[in-house]
């Protein structure tokens, strides 16, 4: 087979591919969209696709802007207080669990820093971030970004399981998904998983605005690792005597490339909408369901992006590091919310 063919036959896999992803349930759901695209993935048909990943991103922000549009901002408000403090509870723990549990597995500096930023905020949003502010290479993100999607998707296919079977809220497990899984995407996909054929929205709204109070936090922490990125790099050349670096003086702020998410204003501005005109109320369901089929094909899309090069580049060391990192932020907060619940 020709590679033109092989081009053309991956082009028509992924249209196809999102066509079936934007079926609602019963047909389709959140895991068997993201399923189907780690297969496509693995396949190698659709790899030279360069537009999934650019589609799945902006898709995955617009469906955020428009979840926006179902809860005005008194619910947004309180959703947001009671998850406030899980939240910068959660990242605090897992930067510094996950920067320890690194140096003590040997994981190469910059691969652990990215791991770690990844599971404590927004999976590969982070992951960019953090690596442009402190210029990491492409292996590592690359590396960073492989061990980060695989436990993702375990947690999307586990996650809604897990929560039917201990008889979770659906306050309770959009919590808990806000918080244990990567990805924005990932997040609205579980909570849509979990509440099922149920028509229940609470578990999707509360795990989107757990989700975005700890997405906020990406250009801090990028601008803190970039920050302690240049001043190694001071410090190392100095000790080299590098005459064009002086040795004494304030290391200079690091270079933020990657842009703070906007689409979380774009959130708040639909929000307020909602607030200002109620009757936006009775489109509800609608929107509901159009973003719900949103986010299933940006899983789609997402899952095409784990191919056997990816899996290959990622070394049992990342994986251990990214996997104990997760296991240890999604039982610490489940067994957080249990405690709450019997308190």
């Amino acid at each position: 087979m020709s590679e033109t063919t092989t081009s053309h036959l991956g082009r028509t896999v992924l249209i196809a591919g999102c066509v079936y992803a934007a079926l609602p349930a019963p047909w389709c759901v959140a895991p068997l969209a993201l399923a189907i695209g780690i297969g496509v993935g693995l396949w190698g048909g659709a790899s030279a696709e360069k537009w999934p990943k650019v589609v799945s991103k902006y898709l995955i922000q617009v469906c955020v802007i428009l979840l926006g549009l179902r809860i005005d901002l008194a619910e947004l408000a309180k959703a947001a207080q009671d998850g406030w403090i899980i939240a910068i509870g959660s990242i605090v723990v897992t930067l510094g669990l996950g920067l320890l549990l690194g140096r003590w597995l040997g994981v190469e500096r910059e691969t652990s820093t990215l791991i770690t930023s990844g599971t404590a905020i927004c999976g590969g949003s982070a992951i960019v971030a953090v690596g442009a502010s402190i210029g990491a290479r492409p292996g590592a993100i690359a590396v960073a970004t492989g061990a980060i999607f695989i436990l993702n998707a375990v947690g999307l296919l586990l996650l809604p399981l897990i929560g039917r079977g201990l008889g979770l809220t659906p306050q309770e497990f959009g919590t808990w998904a806000g918080v244990a899984l990567h990805d924005v995407a990932s997040v609205g996909g579980a909570a849509r998983a979990f509440a099922g054929t149920s028509g229940d929205g609470s578990a999707i709204d509360t795990a989107n605005i757990v989700k975005l109070t700890r997405v906020v936090w990406i250009f801090p922490i990028a601008l803190g690792f970039g920050f302690l990125a240049a001043k190694r790099q001071r410090a190392a050349r100095a000790d080299d005597n590098d005459p064009t670096l002086p040795a004494t003086g304030p290391s200079p702020l690091p270079r933020l490339k990657s842009p703070f998410p906007w689409f979380i204003v774009g959130f708040l501005a639909a929000s307020l909408l909602r607030t200002l005109m109620p009757e936006l109320a009775v489109w509800a369901p609608n929107i509901k369901t159009v973003a719900a089929s949103g986010f299933q094909i940006a899983l789609f899309l997402i899952g095409t992006g784990l191919t056997r090069e990816v899996l290959r580049e990622v070394g049992w060391r990342a994986v251990v590091q990214a996997t104990v990192l997760w296991l240890v932020v999604a039982s610490g907060t489940l067994g957080v919310l249990w405690l709450m619940r019997i308190a």
